[in-house]
């Protein structure tokens, strides 16, 4: 699962929470900050370790049975296994992290594929506009195209040289810095392109369509 994902049924003990601080606007300080000025968003505070957090479904998935779908709105499909991603070009990029739940984390190394180089390959049309991600464990997440295009974006395989342990996402997840981590999907299978936005699990639940940590941008305004 995600950093806030889930794909059991929707009256979970962590949905039925996670409901109730979208309700409450738990953890907010109404403070909005800019990420060329501070480095720690609004609301966080720093951790030195990587917090867990899952619904206790962690995919176990072979490299054999490995595979990603690029569908929707592209000029070239695709359909790749493990052994024709990693052959695509390896970018390294340094990051932060920051979750919903109030924890963030600094300079984090990623390896993997650049989402630019994704698209360089799958050329998405001009009427796309957002992504909607689904994970192997059902889990799904949106994102505007141009949040997941970000120079620093990456389907990252390896994280402080290491491959991504199961529990954290591997053997692929998306990172996309910028945003809260509920919006990186964990055990990432499909990346479908599409002409207009659609809320993904938190977002049906309670939770930001966009997700920028900075204007805390934690739940719907619904």
């Amino acid at each position: 699962m995600s950093e806030d994902d889930a794909t059991t049924p929707e009256d979970s003990k962590l949905t039925r929470t996670k409901r109730a601080w979208a309700r409450d606007g738990k953890f907010l300080t109404g403070r909005i900050s800019r990420p060329e000025t501070e480095r720690l968003p609004p609301g966080q505070h720093l951790v030195k370790n990587w917090p867990v957090l899952d619904l206790g479904v962690q995919p176990q998935i072979p490299l054999s049975a490995w595979r990603l779908d690029v569908t929707g709105a592209v000029e070239n499909r695709l359909s790749l296994n493990w052994d024709q991603f990693n052959a695509l070009p390896t970018s390294t990029f340094v990051s932060d992290m920051h979750c919903v739940t109030t924890w963030s984390r600094y300079d984090n190394r990623w390896q993997g594929v650049s989402t630019h180089d994704l698209l360089d390959l799958a050329m998405p049309t001009e009427n796309a506009t957002h992504v909607l991600l689904t994970s192997f464990d059902g889990y799904t997440t949106n994102l505007p195209l141009a949040d997941f295009a970000a120079d620093d974006a990456i389907l990252a395989t390896h994280w402080e040289g290491e491959p991504i342990s199961t529990e954290h996402g591997g053997p692929m997840r998306l990172i996309v810095p910028h945003l809260y981590l509920w919006k990186s999907a964990k055990w990432l299978r499909e990346i479908q392109f599409i002409p207009a936005d659609k809320a993904g699990y938190w977002e049906r639940n309670g939770y930001h369509m966009r997700g920028d940590p900075w204007r805390e941008e934690r739940y719907s305004d619904d």
